[in-house]
């Protein structure tokens, strides 16, 4: 009997993992037009014409949208969170010249995408920690005398507030470390600047 009950409790977490992991992130990529025939031509464009955050511009951007179908469930007037499926579509901006590059600009302007890729598929790897970090605590969320379920909509508003300034935080140290002097991004854009 022990082994039974064993493996009902194996199999039930099993089950809630596999029910937490069924969804995916959609990840896009969404280019700006640059233009330019060498790399310091080319980071001049993405001056002119990188997305702009805050008072400037940048070379490249992570976004996401995110929405929930929550099951609030009253039971005994009280209200638990039964499950939260996020849909998560993460969209990444880069730049994209206009135009065929001569072959070594070509070959400099391909390392210095591929790293800016890389660097905002990190944003990307940390937005979707987050949503899991969420999702972790969302289901089975509950609140005690909460017929109407506001009470448990309210626990979960505290939640995200602190896990989206978590995740808005590693963003901002992670970019500080890459385009610090001597930081990756800042070779990769002295290497395309320098050819």
């Amino acid at each position: 009997m022990r082994v039974c009950g064993l493996v009902l409790t194996v199999a039930a977490v099993l089950a809630a993992g596999a029910a937490r992991a069924e969804w995916r992130a959609t990840e896009r990529v969404e280019t700006y037009t640059i233009t330019g025939q060498s790399g310091i031509e080319l980071y001049r464009s993405i001056g002119e014409r990188g997305p702009k955050i805050g008072m400037g511009r940048v070379i490249a951007y992570t976004d996401f949208k995110l929405t929930w179908r929550r099951d609030y469930q009253p039971r005994r007037g009280n209200c638990t969170l039964a499950s939260a499926k996020p849909n998560l579509v993460i969209t990444y901006r880069l730049p994209k010249p206009s135009q065929t590059l001569p072959p070594q600009t070509r070959q400099s302007w391909e390392t210095f995408i591929a790293g800016v890729t890389a660097h905002e598929r990190v944003h990307g790897e940390f937005i979707v920690e987050m949503v899991r970090k969420i999702e972790a605590v969302s289901v089975g969320l509950s609140a005690e005398n909460d017929p109407k379920c506001q009470k448990v909509r309210q626990k979960l508003q505290e939640h995200l507030g602190a896990l989206s300034q978590e995740q808005r935080r590693r963003g901002r140290e992670f970019d500080r470390e890459e385009m610090s002097d001597g930081g990756n991004v800042h070779r990769l854009v002295l290497a395309l600047v320098n050819g």
